[in-house]
Parts: C-alpha cells; structure tokens; sequence
C-alpha cells in the first residue's frame, strides 16, 4: 500500500511479483562486495596508499580517479533524463523517473565510495570544504556541487516517496543545475591544467556532459530491464516507448562520442610532442587494447550496431547494448586519466627519462571497483525492494 502524503513508513513495497528471498539473496551477495571494497581500503590505511595503491609521484592520478569521474558522470546523465522528463514533458519517460532518481543517488553513493576510500584522510575531505572554502579551486567546486546536488536529490526522492510531487519538481530542478555544474567543474579538473596537454582545453567539460546524456540513456535502459528480469516480467507495454526513447537518446550520443573521439586524437597529432605521445599512447602504445578493444569497439561501435540492427525492437539487445555503454565508459574515463599522464612531464630534460611511465592497477585498486559495483548493486536492489512500488505504480495502475 502506498504511504498517504506526509507519513513515512519504511516497508517493503516491492512489486507483487518479486520474490523477497531471491532479492535478500542477492542483497547479502552485494554486501559482501561492498565488505571486500572496504577490506581493501582498511588495508591501504594500514600499510599505506603509497603501498597500495600503483600511484608515484609521477603518475599520482590512476584508475579509481577515472572511476569516480564515470561513477559521478553516469548520476548527472540520470539526473538530467529525469528532470528534462517533467520539464519538456515526455511522457513517454514519466513511467521511468522515480527509477532515475533513486539510481542517481545511488551512483554518486558509489562514487563517493571510491574517492572516501582512494584518499587517504577522507575524514578531512568534508571538513575541508567546510572549514576552509577555495572559490577558486575546481576541485572544491566539484565536491561541494556534488554534495548539494545529492542533498537536493535525496530531499526529492523523499517527497516523491510521501506524495509530494510539486515540491519533488522544485528539488529536482535544483538537482539537476547543481549536477550539471558539478560535472562541468569535474571536466574543468583536468581541462585547467595546462601542465597536461592532452587534458587541457575547452572541450573536456563539454564532452563529460555529453558522456552524462549516454550514460544516463544506457543506465536507464539496463536497471528498467533488470527490475523485469528481478521480478520475472517481460518488458511492459507501458515501458517500451520510454525505453526505446531512451535507446535513441543513446544512439544519437553514441555518434556524437564517436566524432568527438575521432577529432579529439585527430587534433593531438597537431599539437605538441607530449599530446603526439598520449595519443599514440592510446592508438598503438600500451593502453592500445583498452582504448580499441573496450572504449571503441565494446563502447561505441558494437552497442550503436547492435541497436540499429534490432532496430530498437528487442529489449533484450537493448540491454545488451546499454551494458556496453557503461563498459565502455568506463574505460574511456581510464584512459583519458592515464594517457594524460603516462608521458613524463619533463622528460625532454631528462636523458634517462622513459618514453611512457609505467601504471598497472594494483588488486586493492580492483577491489575498490568490486566494492563499488556491490554498492550499485545493493542500492539498486534496496531500491526495488523498498521503494518498489514508486518504480512501479504506472504500470500497476493500468494493470490494475
């Protein structure tokens, strides 16, 4: 039964269909990744990140940067598809919001997961933004835009749940501002520094925006098919149209990411020697497999196939395709943060400096992605189990 506006009572109002001990099953089985993620960092804190972690000086940015920056740019995609669903009123998404907004919040748990779990004092990070604000600093920005924008995301989340929409409207649009700032500080991060050529530039900002909308359309694809699949219904006659409109935000991005990925190492080979180097980096150097194989053919070319084939008509490849998405992305934010820095910055000064420094992630920087994959997983699970008739409602009362 769902709660009358203004009481809140947490109980499972999941979808009748699901079945609550293969959820709690799978729940424990999230959990325990989540344990094995912060194993991982106790243990850094115990023996030291400059142990853990493969990060020196020289290359002091690796992995789990890139993957709070996917984790974070996948939240922003989800905010935005909700919010522009009641702005410009499609209708066809409407099913599909309160969906957008729990997994928004839950991936920006997750990329908190990361970065609390990847610093070393993660105990001074809040207190720092805080006690002592930089208005000129990026990466203030970045956090504090972050931390409101969840704020404002679990205020409307809280209103949808009690039957508060009109006010959940005006939460939502103060979300999604502060989102997209946010992720516009998080791309200016690395766009600002120009010590990184290959970072450095106006068009990092905008292209992480752009990699939000993708995102946010596979995400909305993927956990839509997977509540189906939790509960064991085929994909509703209510949820296909806002799946497939998904589908096609996520096929246009697909080709935008292309040509924008085409021209970004196009350009590289018209700039300077260390922008030449990043870029071969990625096209034949040691990040060649990630960048080809993973962020190219799994990432962009093979989903867009895939959907255009099918022509948007089998939710299974849809799915399929937006895994893809996510996969590939991540892989793009690797390399971007590691091709930005495999090039020793003053090795033209140096005789025996290497061509490219070396970075291989260690198993605990591994075991801080398993650790956040459970923290999706869990929150996606908790949702479906708690809030499940919010995900579900349109599609009960035409049921009905």
């Amino acid at each position: 039964m769902c709660p009358a506006e203004g009481n809140v009572v947490l109980t499972p109002l999941q979808h009748p269909k699901m079945r609550p001990q293969k959820t709690n099953l799978l729940l424990a089985f999230m959990a325990a990744l989540i344990l094995i993620g912060v194993g991982a960092g106790i243990y850094a804190q115990m023996i030291g990140h400059h142990h853990a972690f493969a990060n020196t000086r020289e290359m002091p940015w690796g992995m789990l940067i890139g993957a709070y920056a996917y984790f974070a740019i996948i939240s922003t995609g989800l905010c935005i598809m909700a919010a522009l669903t009641h702005l410009v009123h499609i209708r066809r998404l409407e099913p599909l919001v309160n969906r957008m907004v729990w997994m928004s919040i839950i991936m920006i748990f997750s990329a908190f997961f990361i970065i609390g779990l990847e610093i070393e004092n993660p105990w001074r990070m809040p207190l720092g933004v805080l006690l002592h604000p930089n208005f000129f600093s990026n990466i203030w920005w970045m956090g504090t835009l972050y931390g409101l924008a969840v704020s404002f995301m679990i205020v409307e989340f809280f209103l949808i749940f009690t039957g508060k929409t009109h006010a959940a409207f005006i939460l939502g649009i103060l979300a999604v501002v502060t989102e997209v700032c946010a992720n516009s500080n998080l791309g200016a991060v690395f766009a600002s520094l120009n010590a990184r050529p290959f970072w450095y530039g106006a068009q990092l900002p905008v292209f992480f925006l752009a990699c939000a909308f993708l995102s946010g359309a596979a995400a909305v694809i993927l956990f839509t098919h997977l509540a189906h699949v939790l509960q064991g219904q085929k994909i509703s006659e209510e949820m296909r149209p806002g799946i497939r409109y998904a589908a096609r935000v996520m096929m246009i991005m697909l080709f935008l990411i292309g040509l924008a990925t085409l021209w970004k190492y196009a350009n590289s080979y018209c700039g300077t020697e260390e922008m030449v180097k990043s870029a071969d980096a990625l096209l034949h150097g040691p990040l060649a497999m990630t960048f080809w194989v993973f962020e190219v053919g799994v990432g962009l070319v093979a989903p867009f196939l895939l959907a255009g084939v099918t022509r948007l008509r089998s939710m299974k490849a849809l799915s399929l395709a937006a895994l893809m998405v996510l996969v590939g992305q991540f892989f793009s934010r690797y390399n971007l943060v590691v091709a930005g820095l495999l090039v020793p910055q003053f090795g033209q000064y140096c005789i025996d400096a290497p061509y490219y420094l070396s970075y291989t992630p260690t198993i605990s920087e591994n075991l801080f992605i398993v650790g956040s994959i459970g923290v999706v997983g869990f929150g996606f699970l908790f949702g479906e189990r708690f809030f499940g008739h919010l995900f579900w409602k349109n599609n009960a009362s035409s049921e009905g």
